[in-house]
């Protein structure tokens, strides 16, 4: 299969330094409405990078559930690969790639976990079945096979009522950016990078090369 003829241009649109809002986070909200507004399948999922103590890297798609100042929170069980990851190594990367609108946001941080009444409040809004399936799986783990965890899951189902207590080893993260990148396809691959640092108490912006 060659795949060197794949490619398309971009052409959508621009990014410059006079676009930029004065905050990073509230240039993140502009986008991500966008994203919202355009249709686009699930414009919330992100991928997450994480790194092991002996520096070996992982990355993998999850949702992202709540952005504020204070940072970009997802949730998940603590005892998965990520949670050990982050665990031994509390930093992170966050990707948001929008296709069709030619954009990807990049973040990256300090991960610190939400505060237990937040993970309460947000497991609480959970279909039932995927709170069943937050006891039922030890995600991350080898299992036997499909028929094991459909037991589980029947078990757990059987065991709680309507309401579904959150598991102890199940909660929210809270990536704490302090560095933004917003990228912009462009014509001939010379897209436009914007940067926001954090310097000290403020934000200093920078045009990277495509």
């Amino acid at each position: 299969m060659d795949l060197t003829a794949l490619r398309r241009d971009y052409r959508q649109a621009r990014l410059d330094e006079a676009d930029l809002l004065a905050e990073p986070m509230q240039q993140f909200r502009a986008w991500f409405e966008q994203a919202l507004a355009s249709g686009l399948d699930e414009p919330y999922a992100m991928t997450l990078a994480t790194v092991s103590g002996d520096q070996r890297p992982a990355a993998r798609i999850v949702l992202l559930r709540g952005f504020d100042e204070r940072g970009f929170a997802f949730f998940t069980n603590f005892d998965s690969r990520k949670g050990h990851e982050l665990a031994a190594a509390p930093h992170a990367a966050l990707l948001f790639y929008w296709a069709p609108l030619e954009r990807q946001v990049r973040i990256e941080g300090v991960v610190a976990r939400v505060p237990d009444a937040d993970s309460d409040d947000y497991f609480a809004k959970r279909p039932r079945g995927s709170c069943i399936g937050a006891w039922a799986s030890p995600q991350s783990q080898v299992i036997p096979d499909r028929d094991w965890l459909r037991q589980r899951v029947d078990a757990f189902d059987a065991e709680h009522g309507d309401t579904v207590p959150r598991p102890d080893n199940w909660g929210g993260y809270r990536l704490i950016p302090d560095y933004y990148e917003f990228w912009q396809g462009r014509e001939s691959r010379l897209h436009d990078r914007l940067v926001y640092r954090m310097d000290g108490d403020a934000w200093r912006t920078e045009r990277l090369a495509p």
